[in-house]
């Protein structure tokens, strides 16, 4: 079962935490996360990491068992496969998806996700799992635009671009998309 949450702005919302532990599906105290800051690569983005970590402490994950992976040298399945969540950090959305084509992750990361692994992204994390980008992972079928003011209506997806802003996500379970806030 494929599981995704894709936010503009992490677990912002009692309601996004709430999908998240009900994607997760076990103690978060028992749970492991997979933390990619890759596209963190100018100060501001860096600057919004710390919270990023903080989501998943916030939550119920002990540090020790969130692992930062920087897409930095290739990762194989069973690795992969001995965590629950791997969590995309925001910044820059180009950089990111360059990085994860070329380590080759796509593959390791599409057969964690087919057994069970939840995708997690946060503004660049979240843009690389849609249509906006040539060669992106394609796991939402729209474009996906994020920090917006005006976000999409609350329920199921527009059929052309989604619209985030940074208290939405869109939660999707086996192909069923919907936007929660």
């Amino acid at each position: 079962m494929k599981k995704f949450l894709l936010t503009s702005t992490g677990l912002a919302t009692p309601e996004i935490q709430k999908a998240f532990l009900e994607l997760l599906g076990k103690d978060p105290k028992q749970a492991k996360a997979l933390f990619i800051p890759t596209a963190a690569i100018d100060e501001e983005a860096k600057s919004v990491l710390p919270k990023c970590f903080g989501d998943l402490t916030g939550i119920g994950f002990s540090e020790e068992n969130i692992v930062t992976y920087d897409l930095d040298r290739p990762m194989d399945f069973e690795e992969l496969s001995g965590y629950d969540a791997v969590y995309f950090c925001g910044g820059t959305t180009e950089y990111l998806l360059e990085r994860v084509l070329a380590s080759g992750f796509p593959p390791v990361l599409e057969k964690g996700l087919e057994n069970g692994l939840l995708y997690v992204g946060v503004s660049a994390g979240s843009i690389i799992a849609a249509q906006n980008l040539k060669d992106n992972l394609g796991y939402l079928p729209r474009r996906l635009e994020v920090h917006c003011e005006k976000g999409s209506a609350a329920g199921k997806l527009p059929e052309d671009t989604v619209y985030l802003t940074n208290f939405q996500a869109v939660k999707i379970t086996d192909g069923k998309m919907e936007i929660i806030e």
